[in-house]
């Protein structure tokens, strides 16, 4: 059926399909464009069941994505088509529970209770349990025993960040000192004081809330109980009434038993060619003279602690001399790349505030120093040597900010080859891809975590750099990777500054190490994150800042009790940006059940896929992707069939049922599916896949959220008076209106779509033109500020964004029906992919297939 229709890429339906039928839709790009509506016959109808009264849909047939399964054989009269607005739609329950819950208090004095999504607006008060911006789990009740936990595949996981930033109008943490004595431990299994504890005999012993072991009170915290049996000083002690608080550490905390120094920041910029002639290093230099000043400062302190250092390199090391005492900065060679040493002790790491005009006069030199060079080759594991033995010999910990161009090739250890091979996608050997080069960067990821050194890359990459190896280090040291491709200072400059000031200025803790104790009954078997572990049980982290989160599972080892419930700890051991040693504990505490429908009614789905992001993306280094896939489909059909089994209503078998608290699971595992790096197409970059992959193990929980499930805002219909965000709608290309404007983002891009029939006037107040056709074909490189109410509200829209994540977004603008375009649509989640995967009605009908057949 040929569709009437100007040049259109989107044209409902037609209201009935044939019933038994299958519809599809075909855009024929050719000017004009043609919109196809073609009807294949299916084996059978399909019903299913959500929210809203039974309804039928089609089965699908061969599924796109690499997924088995043929057409399936069912009974029943035909029905009318399953409507896309009948399935559970994330918008949606995103928008009721921030109508339930959103601008409440949320209080934490209950066990188990699951807190408010990630995308809703609200307080915390601690009363005894952790906040929810810290530590989420995927459920909060767990299974009682091993065998109900195996049976029902949800997977038994918490998603911790120690450091998430705590809003200003929530207590931010309380600090104990206990003086020489330290923090009081129980002796068997060292958990450290918490509300957990019981008191008893009058106040001289405590039972642990963790191992049940008795311990004595010491005679300096002992205090009288009341009739309840609570201390007196219950709500004046953090320790005894607080989820989150901080213990100043004692000597013994400390390496060799001395107090440790404040941290240094070591910023080494690449001098090549490439970073030259780009403008890079200017424009570098340029923001260090103010960024430097922005340096985090312990809480009331007066003066900056940390100490700076500067090097260039490019295939040879220049450090620099910058002691308050000196006219001129003096600059030092090291060409010995192999055998890395720092040339000078005195005068590398200084007070920025002590020595800011030398710091000012060398940052003025640099650009012109190297500004003949044609030295393109580059090295980068001497560069982060060089930061580490530096520290090694101020004897601090520290971080090296490193802003490199290029692969490195230069004769030097850790020198690296291209091996990008496309013929290796979609093959048992596609894995080695995202495994690092082994050697130099394995030992120097144990030095560096060894002396708390972390590395925070910043790539400019024009063509393939192996950030599988090169983000190694960063990735395990609690580092940050950043990746700027084709960089040129006028499109990326705003967005790498951006980057590069929160990433000074962010609060972050140093030389850090991570132990999860649990109750009896379970403990912590396997951990996710930008950290490095030594054995089974301690995280270590050379830093940890705002932004990391750490993903713990944990299994049975025997059968919890559903009356004392699931209690854990985390703590957290790091030196401040001060230089003060100090533990930082987060307690939680989870209800237990024999009954699954308890853990079902709690489980978190946006915890859930943070878990499953993170446990397939380290499965991939060791198994064909297309395992993988797999396993994940599995998992979804496992915990879903489990549910129907046991929990459900007795129905019929045509009919989908869903657990509420995961009834738009299979949209985001569909969108996982997706993402570039498990989709495996040779269309996208090997480099941009093993990126995704490295910045997705250290997120926490509302990043995964945003990144596979982007937020489409549509902004012709906006009130321009109002404060707020207009609310999201779902991301799928039926929702895009041709006299619309969009505005979506994932926290990682962000885009401003613009339909073709797009009003003149809107056009005009945003861009300054007639109209639509007055903009270059490409798109505009950029949205201007003008002074008028839809042009304000617009950036003020983009910038309240931009506050709530991570990094910094460039914004791409993009005409319907333009190149760039495609860019734009790989992120319509509930489509079907452009490099392969399912729509989410596809995937819906698929999953619902296995789980019949896991049911018969």
């Amino acid at each position: 059926v040929r569709l009437p229709g100007p040049n259109t890429s989107s044209i409902a339906p037609p209201p009935l399909a044939p019933a038994g039928l299958r519809s599809y839709y075909f855009i024929w790009v050719n000017k004009p464009a043609a919109v196809y509506h073609v009807a294949y016959p299916m084996s059978g109808p399909y019903g299913a069941q959500m929210a809203g009264p039974q309804m039928a849909g089609p089965q699908s047939g061969a599924f796109p994505g690499g997924f088995p399964g043929g057409p399936a054989q069912m009974a029943g009269p035909p029905q009318k088509k399953l409507d896309p607005d009948s399935i559970p739609g994330t918008t949606q329950v995103i928008e009721d529970d921030q109508a339930k819950r959103g601008g409440q208090v949320y209080v934490t004095n209950i066990r188990g209770q699951v807190p408010p999504l990630v995308t809703t607006d609200f307080t915390v008060q601690d009363q005894g349990n952790a906040s929810p911006r810290f530590m989420r789990c995927t459920t909060y009740s767990f299974p009682s025993t091993a065998d109900l936990a195996k049976q029902c595949k949800v997977p038994l996981a918490a998603i911790i960040k120690p450091f998430a930033n705590v809003p200003k109008n929530e207590t931010p943490l309380y600090i104990v000192n206990h003086g020489e004595a330290g923090p009081i431990r129980c002796n068997r299994c060292k958990a450290y004081m918490c509300p957990y504890m019981q008191f008893m005999e009058g106040g001289r012993r405590y039972q642990c809330g963790f191992c049940s072991c008795i311990n004595e009170v010491p005679v300096q915290y002992f205090q009288h109980l009341d009739h309840m049996g609570r201390r007196m000083d219950l709500y004046e002690r953090p320790e005894l009434s607080l989820g989150s608080y901080e213990f100043i550490a004692t000597l013994d905390y400390c390496k060799n038993n001395k107090p440790p120094n404040p941290p240094a920041y070591i910023f080494m910029i690449d001098v090549s060619y490439n970073n030259i002639k780009s403008g890079l290093v200017k424009l570098i230099c340029e923001e260090l003279k103010t960024l430097l000043d922005r340096l985090p400062k312990e809480e009331g302190a007066e003066t900056l602690a940390i100490k700076v250092g500067f090097v260039t390199y490019n295939k040879i090391l220049h450090f620099y001399n910058v002691k308050s005492a000196l006219a001129q900065p003096q600059m030092m060679v090291v060409s010995d790349v192999a055998e890395m040493f720092v040339p000078l002790l005195d005068g590398f790491l200084v007070n920025f505030q002590e020595s800011r005009a030398v710091i000012n006069n060398l940052l003025d030199q640099i650009p012109d120093m190297f500004a003949e060079t044609n030295e393109s080759e580059t090295v980068f594991a001497p560069v982060i040597q060089a930061g580490l033995e530096a520290l090694k010999a101020a004897e601090c910990s520290g971080k090296l900010f490193i802003f490199q161009s290029s692969i490195p090739t230069a004769e030097a250890p850790g020198k690296l080859k291209n091996r990008d091979d496309k013929k290796l996608v979609g093959t048992e050997k596609e894995k080695t891809l995202f495994q690092p080069q082994r050697g130099v960067y394995e030992q120097l990821t144990k030095d560096c975590v060894a002396q708390g050194c972390c590395v925070d890359l910043f790539l400019f990459p024009n063509q393939y750099v192996d950030i599988a190896t090169m983000g190694d280090v960063p990735s395990h040291t609690g580092g940050s990777i950043y990746k700027y491709s084709n960089f040129q200072v006028e499109m990326n400059g705003q967005q790498f500054l951006s980057d590069l000031r929160r990433d000074v200025e962010k609060s972050i803790g140093f030389d850090a190490i991570m132990r999860v104790r649990t109750g009896t009954g379970f403990r912590a078997t396997d951990f996710f994150g930008a950290i490095y572990m030594n054995n089974t049980t301690d995280v270590e982290m050379a830093a940890v800042d705002c932004d990391k989160a750490v993903t713990v599972e944990f299994k049975h080892d025997d059968t919890l009790s559903e009356e004392t419930g699931a209690v854990m700890q985390c703590a957290l051991l790091y030196t401040t940006i001060g230089g003060q040693r100090r533990l930082r504990i987060h307690n939680l505490s989870l209800n237990c059940s024999s009954q699954l429908s308890e853990l079902y009614k709690s489980c978190e789905t946006d915890a859930l896929i943070n878990f499953f992001a993170k446990s397939a993306y380290r499965a991939m280094l060791n198994q064909p992707l297309k395992t993988v896939r797999e396993i994940l489909v599995n998992q979804t059909a496992h915990m879903l069939a489990c549910y129907r089994k046991n929990c459900a209503s007795p129905s019929a078998a045509s009919q989908l049922i869903l657990p509420d608290a995961m009834k738009v699971f299979p949209v985001y595992m569909n969108s996982l599916l997706k993402t570039p790096t498990l989709v495996g197409s040779t269309e996208l970059s090997t480099d941009d896949r093993a990126f995704h992959r490295l910045l997705v193990n250290a997120m926490g929980v509302e990043e995964t959220q945003v990144l596979l499930y982007p937020r489409l805002i549509p902004l012709h219909t906006m009130d321009v008076s109002s404060e707020a965000i207009p609310a999201p709608v779902r991301c799928s290309e039926e929702r895009l209106s041709e006299s619309g404007i969009f505005l979506l983002e994932n926290g990682l891009s962000m885009f401003l779509w613009l339909g073709q029939a797009c009003p003149p006037d809107l056009i005009q107040n945003l861009f300054n033109v007639p109209s639509l056709g007055h903009l270059s074909s490409e798109g505009p490189t950029s949205l201007p500020v003008l002074d008028n109410a839809h042009s304000r509200k617009i950036h003020s829209i983009i910038s309240s964004i931009s506050q709530q994540r991570a990094t910094s977004m460039k914004l791409l603008i993009v005409k319907q029906k333009d190149r760039s375009e495609m860019l734009f649509r790989q992120h319509l989640v509930e489509d079907k992919g452009l490099h392969g995967g399912a729509s989410y009605m596809d995937f819906l009908c698929y999953v619902h297939r296995e789980i019949r057949q896991l049911l018969t």
